[in-house]
């Protein structure tokens, strides 16, 4: 088996996250437990010099404590090709300067394994993965056409329209049918973003929750449902969502059972979809999140199995 000695950790620097729900430190905390040596570099720090992806990094040590959670040391230009592990791990927005970073660490992919692969992450932007399976999701619309927009909202009634390359819950909004504001959104929309937006038809069973299930290599391994406040109708916990204990029903299984395959054949070790009563709104590969709450409800450890999934990977 190849051994695995060094970690890279590709994230939003180490001060400023918050411990008690962010995966990144859970992933890193369970490869500090196995004896693995963690380097910490923010997404800036990446270069690319005479066909080399170098980085500046610093040795990182974590502590499960709040306001005293980690140590860096010295900072060194290393090659990143002498790392075995890269975590890929900095949160959207889903950028160019991200498709970037994926340009570079596709250099160095899979002599020195990336989670996820960065090719796939490129490929596969979570709101327009999940439309290769129409079958499994909310009826949907990608476009930037206003008069297409306000047709589908017409056909649907309630509908929720969100920047297509958006995250944690920033830019969602819930239009009524009767909504006298959409025009005016879709012109703000127009101006903030260059890309399409993303437009769902509502769910009513949101208000009940929108449920997080991760995947390990293509497995089901932990669910959290996540139920929106009451006068908001955004579930993420980054926008107030609260977390609960949570099972699979049959049909998430099915839904499961139906993306594994998919998610294997991409390289995706870890993966988090998000359901709404009985469809998939999306599939998350860039950063997903989830872990540290499932482990809380007396869930799997699942950044144990990840790093079991990677070992296997590297063997």
């Amino acid at each position: 088996m190849a051994k695995i000695t060094n970690v890279a950790v590709q994230m939003d620097h180490v001060s400023s996250i918050n411990i008690a729900g962010d995966s990144t430190f859970a992933m890193s905390l369970e490869a500090q437990a196995r004896g693995y040596k963690l380097f910490h570099y923010t997404p800036n720090q990446l270069s690319l010099r005479d066909g080399k992806i170098f980085a500046t990094v610093q040795p990182m040590l974590l502590r499960d404590v709040k306001g005293d959670h980690y140590s860096l040391g010295d900072a060194e230009r290393v090659d990143l090709s002498t790392m075995d592990v890269v975590l890929l791990r900095q949160d959207p927005p889903f950028d160019m300067a991200y498709i970037t970073s994926t340009h570079l660490l596709e250099r160095i992919h899979p002599k020195t394994l990336v989670v996820n692969d960065p090719a796939w992450v490129r490929n596969s932007p979570e709101k327009i993965f999940v439309t290769e399976f129409p079958d499994l999701m909310p009826k949907t619309l990608i476009t930037r056409d206003p008069t297409e927009i306000a047709s589908f909202r017409a056909e649907m009634g309630d509908i929720i329209l969100k920047p297509l390359y958006g995250n944690g819950g920033a830019g969602v909004f819930h239009s009524t049918r009767d909504d006298r504001n959409l025009s005016s959104l879709l012109e703000m929309f127009g101006q903030m973003f260059r890309e399409p937006f993303i437009a769902q038809e509502y769910l009513p069973a949101v208000r009940k929750g929108d449920k997080r299930i991760i995947l390990v290599d293509g497995e089901p391994v932990g669910a959290i449902n996540r139920v929106p406040a009451e006068h908001d109708a955004r579930s993420n916990m980054h926008a107030g969502g609260k977390p609960e204990a949570t099972e699979l029903t049959t049909r998430e299984k099915e839904i499961c059972a139906r993306i594994g395959p998919a998610l294997r054949e991409r390289g995706f070790l870890l993966v988090g979809i998000d359901v709404i009563g009985d469809v998939m709104t999306e599939i998350n590969v860039t950063s997903p999140t989830g872990i540290r709450e499932v482990k809380k409800f007396g869930g799997a450890d699942i950044a144990a199995l990840l790093w079991d999934a990677i070992e296997r990977k590297r063997a």
